[in-house]
């Protein structure tokens, strides 16, 4: 049983579809009907659940239209939808969530393909056409493109990391002077320059104070009619009384503790006693500390953090130019790599679409185009330039498939691609792949539609009974009018209700003849 399957398409409100759900079976299934029935409309309701702009329906659109389809793949369960709006817009629905059309397509893509009549989206994609040649021969293009990647991302990385190497030179040597500036100062913390200040602070006051001691001392202690002397003197002429003891011992000891401070004042004041040397030292400290705060940062703990950063610059800066030097030939050996394998796919590419292009050949004569040849065609890059190439008749130029086949001759020619490239992951949907043919002819393309059907699922809308009769399901799309109201129903037709349904389809009418002969017709498929 194929892997992917449509289980269930429903419509609502559609034209002069009112309800329309159609459960499927798989394997290969019809829909058949009256011109004008709604075939088109049931084809234009799956189109909008797969994103699609449905053009077959839009039209018949309106407020209260809604569509929906049910895909199974394994075990998981997909659900595609699309309602209308009060304006009319179309709202998009994944898996019972509001999305959007884009969301909608990139679910459906690798579950159905819709061959119609005028358009095939799986042969305008030059990605679809070489997943058929790579699939039918089992190329592996994995190698190419990892390599397309890895020189993509090297060819990014070198125009990002900006310059040449002389100019990424030039700024490492920058940056390393900014290092070696902040490194060869050797920084002791954050604190340092506060405290070299302070301390400077000090000494520059002591300095210009001495001047100033140097007169105190004098006036103080410096001469036999100094302030300490008159005090010693005055100190002298209390009376001998114990009264007075305590307050001439206390008077005597201020002056014994003046005459100390005298002393110290006279050690600051001493020129020979003052550090020239270290108050130079600091200044100078001070000044390539300071310098550091101006360049780096408002204080010290920003230089700090400055040099780490500026460590860290300069080992990716030496790492990127290793790399850059390096670059180039890296980028050489991949190229010279993705040279040899873009060889290789070609060759292998090139061997395979002409293996396929005979099975295909083979095909054609039993989908209705005995006459008509096609080629893919590979050239390029390893060989990723590929078209298929059709021409009608012998002795006709030969074309792009597209811009050449007629309808009905481009549904044929997928259908005789699918004989040959089916898939079991994937339900492929024929929009009257019948038309224009007859007789012998119709029965072999549904004997082909069948056949295809024993591989993965699938659809066909057609008017012919010899290929309706080749289904394993049959549903009928028809048209009533009631009340002065057109609608249209869907059922599933089995005995002799399909039995009627292919007598109608052979002779417009269902009678002893007809119904004689849809049996016939049933029995042999």
């Amino acid at each position: 049983m194929p892997n992917v399957r449509l289980v269930e398409l429903s419509a609502q409100s559609l034209g002069v579809i009112e309800t329309a759900n159609i459960e499927f079976s798989g394997g290969f299934s019809v829909l058949t009907g009256e011109t004008g029935a709604g075939k088109t409309l049931l084809l234009g309701a799956l189109e909008l659940c797969l994103g699609e702009d449905g053009a077959q329906s839009r039209h018949a659109v309106n407020p209260e239209t809604k569509a929906s389809v049910v895909f199974s793949r394994g075990d998981d369960e997909i659900v595609l939808a699309r309602e209308a709006s009060a304006s009319g817009r179309l709202r998009a629905i994944l898996n019972g969530l509001a999305s959007n059309a884009e969301s909608l397509r990139n679910a459906a893509g690798p579950l159905i393909v819709i061959h119609g009549q005028h358009d095939s989206l799986a042969l305008k994609s030059r990605t679809e056409i070489l997943r058929l040649i790579d699939e039918y021969s089992g190329i592996d293009s994995s190698e190419y493109e990892s390599l397309s990647k890895e020189i993509s991302s090297l060819i990014k990385w070198r125009r990002e990391s900006g310059g040449d190497e002389a100019g990424r030179q030039r700024e490492l040597e920058f940056l390393q002077f900014q290092f070696d500036e902040i490194k060869s100062a050797k920084i002791a913390g954050p604190e340092e320059l506060n405290l070299a200040l302070s301390q400077l602070q000090s000494m520059s006051e002591i300095q210009e104070g001495q001047a100033a001691v140097s007169g105190l001392i004098e006036a103080l202690d410096g001469s036999d009619n100094s302030i300490l002397d008159q005090f010693a003197s005055t100190i002298s002429k209390l009376p001998p009384s114990d009264i007075f003891e305590n307050i001439r011992s206390s008077l005597q000891g201020s002056l014994v503790s003046a005459r100390e401070s005298i002393r110290e004042l006279v050690a600051l004041s001493d020129p020979e006693a003052f550090d020239m040397g270290l108050m130079a030292e600091l200044e100078s400290r001070v000044g390539i500390l300071q310098n550091l705060t101006r360049k780096y940062g408002p204080d010290l703990s920003a230089v700090i953090n400055k040099g780490a950063a500026l460590e860290m610059a300069i080992s990716l800066h030496e790492e990127s130019l290793l790399r850059l030097a390096n670059a180039d030939l890296e980028l050489a050996e991949l190229e010279g790599k993705l040279d040899q394998e873009s060889e290789r796919l070609l060759n292998l590419r090139t061997r395979s679409a002409g293996e396929l292009t005979v099975a295909i050949s083979r095909q054609l004569e039993r989908v209705a185009l005995p006459h008509a040849s096609i080629r893919f065609s590979v050239k390029g890059s390893a060989g990723t330039e590929v078209e298929l190439m059709f021409t009608p008749n012998p002795g006709q130029a030969e074309g792009p498939l597209q811009s050449l086949a007629s309808g009905g001759e481009l549904s044929r020619v997928l259908l005789a691609i699918s004989l040959e490239t089916s898939q079991d992951d994937q339900v492929a949907v024929f929009d009257e792949v019948d038309a224009g043919v007859g007789g012998q002819v119709a029965q072999q393309i549904g004997d082909c539609l069948r056949e295809v059907g024993e591989r993965q699922q699938v659809l066909a809308i057609t008017h012919l009974a010899s290929v309706a009769a080749k289904a394993n399901q049959h549903f009928v799309v028809e048209k009533s009018v009631s009340n002065g109201k057109t609608l249209t129903t869907v059922r599933e037709v089995r005995g002799d209700d399909r039995i009627k349904e292919i007598a109608r389809m052979l002779a417009g009418e269902v009678n002893d003849a007809s119904l004689g002969l849809a049996s016939h017709l049933l029995q042999g498929a």
